[in-house]
């Protein structure tokens, strides 16, 4: 309730709207919210109301407490193209902090009609500092990128790479109107799907900050901590994209058949609109997820090329049909997904390993000069040079 009674004394670019203030609320928050269900809060026509309004102000407030740390933390990112970004997690911000002055008046009034008492002493806005400092302990322990550190490099951009292709299913371009977002959220774009992404990308970072780079954003290898701000920011947008799918989902959209959460649901979207939710939501939060991950898939390679061990393997042609589709197909899902640049050499001709198609064109090469054993060599995607066969010059396998 402290809370509650501080948010309207605030503007939307209120510098007081700080992550101390967001953190006290999503946690008050929570702490009433599950008091509330313990309660019966939740099946009680009285209290169902002003049960919403709280999980509302949780979801909510996590929801900015996650985009007020990207802001506090962008510049130590090292984020390639990022002024639109910031500018539009502004505008981002200030829509959730208004929906947050739009639901404290009403869960005013609905704590004095249920006859919960005020607390005498209020929050001050000593209570919420926004501490901001460029000081810096003494960086004294050596994190540059060691031959150790490079078996990790590469296990960790080759998982990054398969995440994003994982990824493809959801991932877009172009905003979306709103009809178009209706088609795709809860059925295509949803809080369990998003939250699976987002296990995913923590567990990257995760494996990042102890196997590779402790140190902080001013030291050590800056692509490698540049990596590390694609893993971040891509974690806090999904962070921040799973709390409001969750109150979408669960408090705006279909709410239930019963009249009670009809009616209910009607109230909450006068007080959050639920079409500046999901614009908020899909074509910032997710919008930039795709934006990101996009960008960090072209630095995730570059590490790897520059990391990964340079090798050649002589291997035997598949008996009696060569490379037909099904080894093919197998040779090209290993190589996409470790994600190196792998070339299978014959002769003077390369054909990349990573396509069924180029495999398939080799495998002509092979048959027309009734090879028994092929290479496949790593190379750095710089002195990537591939020649294709022309068609007339294929042997059908």
């Amino acid at each position: 309730m402290k809370c509650i009674l501080y948010i309207p004394g605030l503007s939307s670019n209120e510098v007081r709207f700080t992550q101390k203030f967001y953190s006290t609320l999503a946690s008050s928050s929570t702490l009433l919210e599950d008091f509330l269900d313990y309660h019966g809060a939740k099946n009680n026509k009285n209290w169902y109301l002003f049960r919403e309004l709280t999980a509302g102000m949780r979801h909510i407030g996590l929801a900015s407490n996650f985009q007020k740390h990207i802001s506090n933390r962008l510049r130590y990112y090292d984020l390639p193209d990022s002024a639109d970004f910031e500018r539009e997690g502004e505008e981002s911000l200030r829509f959730l902090n208004q929906c947050l002055q739009k639901m404290a008046p009403v869960a005013l009034n609905e704590a004095q009609r249920l006859g919960i008492r005020f607390p005498e002493a209020r929050f001050q806005d000593a209570d919420f500092p926004s501490i901001q400092t460029t000081d810096l302990l003494e960086y004294d322990i050596d994190d540059e990128n060691r031959n150790q550190q490079k078996q990790h490099i590469v296990k960790i951009a080759s998982e990054f790479l398969n995440l994003v292709k994982n990824f493809d299913q959801i991932k877009f371009y172009e905003r979306y109107s709103h009809q178009e977002v209706l088609g795709i959220v809860p059925d295509k774009v949803n809080e369990v799907e998003v939250r699976r992404y987002e296990m995913l990308v923590h567990n990257l970072q995760s494996s990042f900050d102890t196997y590779v780079i402790h140190g902080g954003f001013r030291f050590g290898n800056r692509k490698l901590k540049q990596l590390r701000g694609f893993f971040s920011v891509v974690f806090h947008l999904l962070q921040m994209v799973g709390r409001l799918l969750h109150f979408y989902e669960r408090h705006l959209h279909e709410a239930g058949y019963k009249n009670t959460y009809k009616r209910i649901q009607d109230e909450l979207a006068t007080v959050v609109t639920p079409a500046q939710l999901l614009d908020c939501t899909i074509n910032y939060g997710l919008y930039y997820v795709c934006h990101f991950l996009t960008l960090g898939k072209e630095h995730a390679r570059m590490i790897l090329n520059e990391n990964i061990e340079r090798g050649r393997i002589r291997v035997g042609v598949p008996q009696k049909l060569g490379f037909h589709a099904r080894p093919s197909l197998l040779v090209a899902k290993i190589v996409q997904y470790y994600g190196g640049q792998v070339e299978l050499v014959i002769g003077d001709d390369r054909f990349d390993a990573s396509s069924v198609l180029d495999i398939q064109w080799a495998g002509g090469k092979i048959q027309k000069e009734n090879l028994k054993e092929v290479v496949f060599e790593e190379m750095p995607a710089r002195s990537r040079t591939l020649r294709f066969l022309p068609p007339s010059t294929m042997v059908k396998t």
